[in-house]
């Protein structure tokens, strides 16, 4: 039970920046940023900067792309978690949705019938994820204010949560 008084928090929340991977149309991965990236992170920065959020704890994945993304940042409170990183992709990590239905047809089909609680073989389903985030979810909640860079299926199920939407609708 959290016994604190409510306080007013801010929770800040961006995907990283485009990484190398999407201008490929490749899932999953650990690569660094694109060009478009590296410019977006730029920016994040300057609005850090301009509305003085540089001295906010900033939470990242252990993923290359987060990583890259929060260094473009003048914050020095860096903290980062495994249980932020991206949904896992399991044997489909590092290719394209093409790919994925070409050489597996039936798990391609499969996940269209049932995105929340599809799991990519040796991966992880939307399910998964979301049990997965209940420990930084509770933190969040603990939170005066943070800035959390993450990755898209994350930011749905975290989102989501936050937002109560249906578990059918986060992957969405």
């Amino acid at each position: 039970m959290n016994l604190r008084p409510h306080i007013m928090s801010t929770l800040y929340f961006t995907r990283h920046g485009e990484a190398q991977y999407n201008t490929e149309g490749k899932i999953g991965g650990d690569s660094g940023l694109s060009e478009n990236g590296r410019q977006y992170a730029a920016e994040l920065g300057r609005f850090v900067t301009d509305n003085q959020l540089q001295d906010i704890p900033v939470w990242t994945s252990l993923m290359r792309r987060t990583q890259e993304t929060g260094s473009f940042l003048p914050n020095s409170n860096f903290s980062r978690f495994k249980s932020l990183d991206e949904l896992d992709a399991g044997q489909c990590d590092g290719m394209t949705y093409q790919e994925i239905e070409a050489q597996y047809p039936e798990e391609f089909a499969l996940r269209d019938m049932d995105k929340y609680n599809y799991r990519y073989p040796r991966g992880e389903s939307y399910h998964d994820l979301c049990c997965r985030l209940e420990p930084i979810i509770m933190s969040l909640e603990k939170q005066r204010s943070v800035l959390v860079i993450c990755h898209q299926a994350v930011l749905r199920c975290i989102v989501g949560y936050l937002l109560d939407i249906p578990v059918d609708d986060i992957p969405y």
